[in-house]
């Protein structure tokens, strides 16, 4: 039986009362009251940028190619280590990916094998920030630039990160984050979509709005709105926001609280590093991480799931992260096969995730380190 789970959503404290008071104000659709409440936050948070809440960062993706106009054939540079969200947002409109291998040290996107993926075809580029630390977004940007790419960045786990000072997710052309129950700040489901551009924006906008010109009308630009462009529904209820628009608020002591919980983590096995039991998630210097998740790296796939069974009977949860897309069905429907991207297979099994959520306790975190450490123990003396 499970007793700590990897995750649990936490309330701050004031998201029922903010829940009734979106039903008092009656309107519980989209763009209401605490949509724009979370909508001014973000583009204040985001140095100006313009955001959209959606129903989830998925969607955010899917409008962000919707908007950038990727057609059919167009290719997207991306990780394989990464959600099937990041690639699906483009290729169910007929993009294709290329994926890229990912560094040792941050498993993000190894921005030194851009120029090698890049085709005559190639639109955009879509760096993921892997559990909350910062892709090198200079030299993404700086090849973007030089090529005239799209950059589309995938900061689902990176809200509260930075790079160099600047917020991750303030970078790109499109930028699309993750209010998932599982990330730092939570409505459920629910994400949101930053733009830079202001005609991206309009497009957005119309897009988002099921492919009408329904804001221009609210706005008073227009005198009655109707179909002008694709689109689908991609709005967050006011609902959703009420509850968001508390977690955003209190965004800091989030943080707070989660780098505290990832500090202790890592002091606590930093011995075992040394000692070659496992690796450890890296930190450049120059970013700060948003503290999304923590992970260790075991020395064998099998010592991963040893330890990963372990830690089950003990009553924790602990996961593995992502398969490699590009050896899924779909990866190898695009022509993928495995040995593509040695660093993303011989990483990828033997990472474990270990239990982090805002609400965890000192005494539940000591347990989960106790735990391992025996296991880890018994490991070194066999």
């Amino acid at each position: 039986m499970i007793k700590i789970p990897l995750n649990k959503p936490t309330l701050l404290g004031r998201e029922f009362q903010l829940i009734r008071d979106a039903i008092r104000r009656g309107q519980l659709s989209g763009d209401g009251y605490y949509s724009n409440r979370c909508a001014d936050f973000l583009q204040k948070y985001l140095k100006g940028l313009h955001v959209l809440m959606t129903s989830s960062c998925t969607h955010a993706l899917e409008l962000a190619y919707l908007a950038a106009g990727l057609e059919p054939g167009d290719e997207v540079i991306l990780p394989s280590f990464t959600f099937p969200s990041t690639a699906n947002a483009f290729v169910l409109r007929g993009g294709v990916p290329r994926f890229v291998d990912i560094r040792r040290d941050t498993l993000n996107m190894d921005e030194t094998l851009l120029s090698g993926a890049r085709t005559r075809r190639t639109r955009a580029i879509s760096p993921v920030h892997y559990a909350g630390v910062p892709c090198e977004m200079g030299a993404i940007l700086a090849f973007a630039k030089s090529h005239r790419l799209c950059v589309v960045e995938d900061a689902a786990q990176a809200l509260g990160a930075s790079y160099r000072g600047q917020p991750a997710g303030s970078f790109g052309d499109f930028s699309a984050f993750s209010f998932h129950e599982t990330k730092s700040c939570i409505c459920g489901e629910g994400g949101c979509l930053a733009v830079r551009d202001p005609q991206s924006l309009e497009r957005a906008e119309i897009i988002r709005q099921k492919g009408t010109n329904r804001q221009k009308f609210f706005r008073g630009e227009v005198d009655k709105y109707s179909w002008v462009d694709v689109g689908s529904s991609y709005l967050m209820s006011d609902l959703q926001a009420a509850y968001l628009y508390v977690q955003l608020q209190g965004l800091a002591g989030i943080l707070r609280r989660r780098r505290q919980l990832y500090k202790r983590y890592a002091e606590a096995f930093r011995s075992d590093e040394d000692q070659g039991r496992l690796q450890l998630p890296v930190i450049p210097p120059h970013v700060e991480p948003g503290y999304h998740l923590f992970f260790i790296i075991l020395p064998s796939e099998k010592e991963r799931e040893r330890i990963q069974e372990g830690l089950r009977r003990r009553g924790i949860l602990s996961v593995i992260h992502y398969f490699p897309l590009h050896l899924s069905r779909m990866g190898r429907r695009f022509g993928y096969r495995p040995g593509d991207f040695p660093v993303t297979e011989e990483l990828a099994p033997r990472l474990l995730r270990l239990p982090l959520y805002n609400a965890m306790t000192g005494p539940v975190q000591r347990r989960v380190i106790t735990a391992l450490k025996v296991l880890l123990s018994a490991s070194a003396r066999s």
